[in-house]
């Protein structure tokens, strides 16, 4: 029974407040709780492994070929070689290095090219995509149809 009665000389004190040490802020507080993470960045590096990406595909010489005549139909029409048609949509499919391992994503993009850029291997849109030739692996769009259009005309 004694026990139950022990602090009631204390229990109605003021809260105690040092002179000499400042009082610890409620975050500073509340960060003693918190759990220790003893293997910061694990969850990051996990997940990044899981990251899937695809493996480059080295293009053919014949593919190589007709991606380099597509690129000159392209000049020249650029140069205004195709009659004063304008500059037609043009679909590109590339390969993007992925910046963190090896691999990376084939994709695609579409717009009209506003340069392309011979001593730095680049074709650049009119949207500000920058494209690296060596990685374009598809070309398609109307300037090609109509270029097999003339072919076939007697």
């Amino acid at each position: 029974m004694n026990d139950e009665h022990k602090y009631d000389d204390i229990i109605n004190l003021p809260h105690h407040v040092s002179v000499r040490h400042p009082q610890m802020s409620l975050i500073d507080r509340a960060a003693q709780f918190s759990p220790f993470a003893a293997l910061t960045g694990h969850d990051a590096a996990i997940k990044e492994a899981q990251r899937l990406t695809d493996e480059w595909v080295e293009l053919d010489e014949s593919r190589k070929e007709l991606l380099d005549e597509k690129l000159q139909m392209i000049r020249e029409s650029l140069s205004g070689g195709m009659g004063g048609q304008g500059l037609p949509e043009i679909l590109f499919t590339y390969f993007q290095p992925d910046e963190k391992k090896s691999g990376g994503a084939y994709l695609s993009v579409q717009g009209k090219v506003k340069k392309i850029d011979e001593y730095g291997h680049q074709v650049i849109m009119e949207n500000g995509t920058v494209l690296t030739i060596e990685h374009i692996v598809d070309i398609e769009g109307e300037l090609f149809r109509i270029y097999e259009d003339l072919d076939m005309q007697p």
